[in-house]
């Protein structure tokens, strides 16, 4: 079973990873804004929590044999057939749970440091004087 978390561990932690790379690549894309960054981080972080906790719930239904963490898992370290589906559906879903929790913490942390940005740095509105505004209305003329 130990064996089973590690490899669960592993997949998840991989996919994870993945998410937070795109994630970071839009923050980074957004940098010229803070605010901007960490409400998008913020964003794309919560629907990578609630994705986890469906997976989670998927986790109890899902065929065993059609699981990451099955493929990876060495045929002596494997469990009886009439074990497995509950073995493999429980260690699953701890697992996406576990990750889900940790990532609401990291979408709870850039929401809150979006809201601190907004407080320091807030956006500027267009005025009726800025370039935005006379070139619209240069056009009129």
């Amino acid at each position: 079973m130990e064996e089973m978390r590690r490899i669960a561990y592993e997949t998840v932690m991989r996919a994870c990873g993945f998410a937070s790379l795109a994630i970071f690549c839009v923050m980074v894309g957004m940098s010229f804004h803070p605010r901007l960054a960490f409400q998008a981080g913020g964003f794309l972080t919560t629907i990578m929590a609630f994705i986890l906790i469906l997976k989670a719930v998927e986790a109890r239904t899902k065929p065993y044999r059609r699981t990451e963490m099955w493929l990876y898992l060495p045929k002596e370290q494997r469990p009886p057939e009439a074990y497995a589906q509950w073995a493999s559906a429980t260690v699953l879903r701890e697992t996406y749970l576990t990750f889900a929790l940790w990532t609401s913490v990291i979408a709870i942390a850039m929401w809150v440091l979006a809201l601190v940005f907004s407080f320091v740095d807030p956006l500027p509105l267009p005025s009726v004087g800025s370039p935005l505004h006379q070139s619209r209305g240069a056009g009129a003329g």
